[in-house]
């Protein structure tokens, strides 16, 4: 077996999960990590340019959002024929970058392995789908333990934070199912709870992809939490639930039930997986994940 090491940059919840998850994984050799925080664990690197001494098979970027296009600038103008993965979303705005040096690059967004998603994909082949529904609420002072909601990244504006960037996922899967997002009809986003965060809370959008009319419902004031897809066929309606993994379909009023097995961190696990295999078709590339930064773009520009 051929050992593997890997780069991790950037040690927030993130990187430590990246971290904790690779360090079970037989493949794996070392796990560098450049930070500027304690780690005791692993070999911590203190200046990027130790990058070009090491024998990597992957470098995860796990930084602050603001920070994704440095660090990534820097690995691709300075290591060649590497596997880079960006945690989502890949930038904070729309940025140009030279990607020279033949590397390979992806976006996170791992929830398109999440076994009711890929269930959901392979069940809507060849079937007439005209209305998709999208929810993903939650409760953002009950996202991490052992820190400060407010002081979060995803709290304050200029680490690259809010409903639009963090639940990205969403906007991912929502055309990994159905096909790029073509037009956006309405928009309606704001900060309009008690949270003290600076950023955006809530967002409902709705529009249309290639196949389909949508709706997406996001927002981190929720103390009940929900994430999951309604999906309205011309002959079956289904609702996805990534929460209860489970997926209840209604077709010529027969029901079904259909549940799924996980695991804390499956997502993850598979996700790199995928990648030290180099089997990675069903994961988000650099084009997919910059072109939801447009739609993100396009969402806050929308009057």
């Amino acid at each position: 077996m051929n050992k593997k090491n890997v780069l991790i940059i950037g040690y927030g919840s993130i990187g430590r999960r990246h971290a904790e998850i690779l360090k079970k994984n037989k493949i794996i050799d070392k796990i560098y990590i450049f930070t500027s925080q304690n780690c005791n664990t692993f070999e911590k690197i203190s200046n990027l340019s130790e990058i070009k001494k090491l024998d990597l098979s992957l470098i995860i970027i796990c930084s602050r959002t603001i920070d994704h296009f440095k660090h990534l600038k820097y690995i691709t103008d300075n290591v060649k024929n590497k596997t880079i993965l960006v945690e989502k979303p890949l930038f904070n705005k729309i940025k140009k970058i030279n990607l020279k040096n033949k590397n390979k690059i992806f976006t996170g967004y791992n929830l398109r392995l999440h076994p009711v998603i890929q269930f959901t994909k392979k069940y809507l082949k060849n079937k007439k789908v005209f209305f998709a529904g999208i929810y993903c609420h939650s409760y953002l002072p009950n996202w991490r333990e052992n820190q400060r909601y407010h002081k979060s990244n995803t709290a304050i504006k200029k680490y690259g934070g809010g409903v639009l960037l963090e639940l990205s996922h969403e906007i991912d899967y929502l055309q990994w199912l159905f096909n790029k997002i073509i037009k956006i009809n309405s928009v309606s986003t704001n900060r309009i709870s008690n949270l003290k965060i600076d950023v955006e809370d809530y967002a409902v959008i709705t529009g249309k992809t290639k196949k389909i009319n949508f709706l997406l419902d996001l927002n981190f004031f929720s103390k009940i939490y929900q994430r999951c897809i309604i999906i309205y066929g011309f002959d079956f309606t289904m609702k996805c639930d990534l929460i209860k993994n489970e997926i209840f379909i209604i077709k010529k009023n027969k029901k079904k039930i259909i549940n799924f097995k996980t695991f804390q961190n499956y997502t993850y696990d598979l996700e790199h997986k995928l990648i030290l295999s180099n089997n990675t078709n069903s994961l988000c590339d650099f084009s997919q994940g910059l072109q939801i930064v447009k739609i993100i773009d396009k969402i806050r520009k929308f009057k």
